[in-house]
């Protein structure tokens, strides 16, 4: 089949061409992008999945409806090691000079420039094209706290924002990568912010145990935000994804076609999309049928482990890759920590640094108390395959 027609998008963040599954996520952040801009309380929401689940897609979708339902957007992705601070500063500042140009809150946005003034000074964030003319405000977000200085600046959009009649939509990807101190600020900020029914909303997207983290840092969050988990699609959504985007493009597949695909791949998104798209190149005619996908396997295979699972194991040292190495020796996860050990030869007190390591780079997570598992789907069985 023609590949220039290839209607599957099997890339990091690409949006599928029917993003089957979520509409009940879609929902629940349309209902509050909706609430904010009518002055009601609105729910924050943050995405929880393994890697390839599609939370990145999720969360450009949610960008595109909150911009056409009149909300600033801000969308960011968490960088390891970068602070909070430095990572929304220039967000903050862009939203703030596009309410200052409304002129019912213009004088509200002139003290939020002010409060940015002071908290890039504090912060020592340089960026370029400081506002000129505006003097920074003395004890406005400039105590160096940013548990106390960012809830500031959060309510001196919130209100510019509800002065001009706007919202504010504030979207981070990889969530789990924020220090526990930026995390707690983000957290404390939301909260007065839902408080006093101010229109900005926050969507966050991470690993699973981001849930985990953000109650740790206060334990309020788990009331504060709704948790949707984003994992492998149902049956009838993964055939929906597969067979629709095939039919629009004036082709068929066998309904045995679709399910080995949906099978293989367990429903999840990014290998649904990986697996769908070399088949269709594999095909002859105008028709995916169930030799077709067959036939993909092994390419297919070999696409995931050179891009998909390599990136991954790339950034783990030598004794990391023996700790995941002795997990999927063990079959599928979670796995019991001490069996981790047993099958190191080591003891469970020796662990806790490698263990600790491979979670911050965010390979595995806890599933629970002395449990891991892996944060990308399938990964045990590519880690057999390579010894």
């Amino acid at each position: 089949m023609d590949p220039y027609s290839n209607p599957f998008a099997p890339g990091a963040g690409s949006r599928p061409p029917e993003l089957a599954g979520r509409d009940n996520v879609l929902e629940e952040a349309q209902i509050s992008f909706g609430r904010a801009l009518r002055g009601r309380s609105a729910r924050s929401l943050m995405l929880l999945g393994l890697r390839g689940t599609g939370k990145t897609v999720l969360l450009n979708e949610i960008g595109r409806r909150a911009t056409q339902s009149g909300l600033l957007v801000s969308q960011l992705e968490a960088p390891e090691g970068e602070s909070l601070a430095k990572l929304l500063y220039p967000e903050m500042r862009r939203v703030v000079r596009s309410l200052s140009t409304v002129e019912a809150a213009k004088q509200l946005a002139e003290r939020g420039l002010r409060g940015l003034r002071s908290f890039a000074s504090v912060f020592n964030i340089t960026v370029g094209g400081i506002d000129v003319g505006i003097e920074p405000e003395p004890g406005l977000a400039d105590s160096g706290d940013i548990q106390y200085d960012l809830p500031i600046l959060f309510k001196a959009i919130g209100d510019a924002a509800q002065s001009a009649g706007k919202g504010w939509a504030l979207l981070i990807d990889e969530v789990q990568y924020l220090s526990a101190e930026d995390l707690s600020a983000l957290i404390v900020s939301m909260h007065h912010i839902s408080q006093q029914g101010l229109p900005v909303v926050f969507v966050g997207a991470g690993l699973p145990q981001v849930a985990k983290l953000a109650g740790e840092a206060r334990s309020y969050a788990e009331r504060l935000f709704s948790y949707p988990t984003i994992g492998a699609l149902d049956g009838a959504s993964a055939t929906h994804a597969v067979q629709k985007p095939v039919e629009d493009e004036g082709a068929q597949i066998s309904n045995e076609a679709v399910s080995e695909i949906v099978s293989k791949t367990q429903g999840y998104p990014f290998y649904l999309q990986e697996w769908a798209s070399t088949s269709w190149n594999n095909a002859d005619g105008d028709s995916i049928e169930l030799p077709d996908v067959q036939g993909s396997h092994n390419e297919t295979i070999a696409r995931l482990d050179d891009g998909f699972f390599r990136v991954r194991i790339d950034r783990l040292t030598k004794a990391e890759i023996k700790f995941v190495q002795a997990m999927a020796s063990l079959g599928d996860g979670p796995y019991a920590l001490s069996d981790i050990a047993e099958a190191m030869g080591r003891k469970i007190s020796s662990l806790g640094p490698a263990r600790a390591n491979i979670i911050a780079k965010g390979m595995i997570y806890s599933t629970d108390h002395g449990y891991l598992d892996f944060t990308v789907p399938l990964f045990a069985e590519y880690m057999r395959r390579q010894a």
